[in-house]
C-alpha cells in the first residue's frame, strides 16, 4: 500500500480536529529529500476528540499498530478511557497521534510557532522549522539527527 498523506490530513481537517504536522512530512514540507512512511502529527487527545478521530477514521479500518493483535482503535481503548498517544494503521496510511514533541512541549507550545500550509484547499499547521531541528535532536536517533543536519542546511540557505 503507498500511503496517502493528503487523504489523512484532508479528512482531520474537514472533520475540525485540531492538530499540527510534524516529524518527517514536515521535514519535506520544509524541503528535506527524506522520504517518510507515517504521518506524524501532535494534538490534544480529550475524550471529544479521541472520538472525533473514531469517527472521521471509521471508514479506514484504523487499528492499534503496536499491538500484536492490531486491536481496532475503533473498540480499544472503551470511551473516556485517557489516552496519551495514537499509533494508528489504516487503509490509506499510517498515522502517528503524539500529545507532546520531544524538546518542544505540547500542543499548544508547539502551535506558538506553527507555519501555515495549504494542502488541497485546507489551512494546516505544520512544525516550525527551527522546532522541527530541535525535536530531530532531541529525538537523537541516527535517522533523525541526519534529517536535523539536512534541514540546518536548509534553514542557513533560507537565511534564518
Amino acid at each position: 500500500m503507498t500511503p496517502d498523506f493528503s487523504q489523512l490530513i484532508i479528512r482531520l481537517a474537514d472533520a475540525g480536529f485540531g492538530f499540527v504536522i510534524i516529524g518527517g512530512y514536515a521535514a519535506v514540507t520544509h524541503g528535506s529529500a527524506r522520504v517518510t512512511r507515517d504521518l506524524d502529527v501532535c494534538a490534544v487527545l480529550t475524550n471529544e476528540n479521541v472520538e472525533l478521530l473514531r469517527r472521521t477514521l471509521a471508514e479506514w479500518n484504523p487499528r492499534h499498530r503496536m499491538t500484536p493483535q492490531r486491536l481496532s482503535f475503533l473498540k480499544f481503548p472503551a470511551a473516556g478511557q485517557p489516552i496519551n498517544n495514537l499509533y494508528l494503521e489504516t487503509d490509506v496510511g499510517v498515522i502517528d497521534i503524539l500529545t507532546s514533541v520531544l524538546g518542544i512541549g505540547d500542543f499548544s507550545r508547539l502551535k506558538q510557532n506553527a507555519e501555515r500550509l495549504e494542502i488541497d484547499g485546507r489551512t494546516c499547521w505544520v512544525i516550525s522549522l527551527e522546532d522541527l531541528i530541535v525535536a530531530k535532536e532531541a529525538v537523537g536517533r541516527e535517522h533523525d539527527l541526519l534529517t536535523a543536519k539536512e534541514l540546518r542546511a536548509i534553514a542557513a540557505k533560507r537565511g534564518q
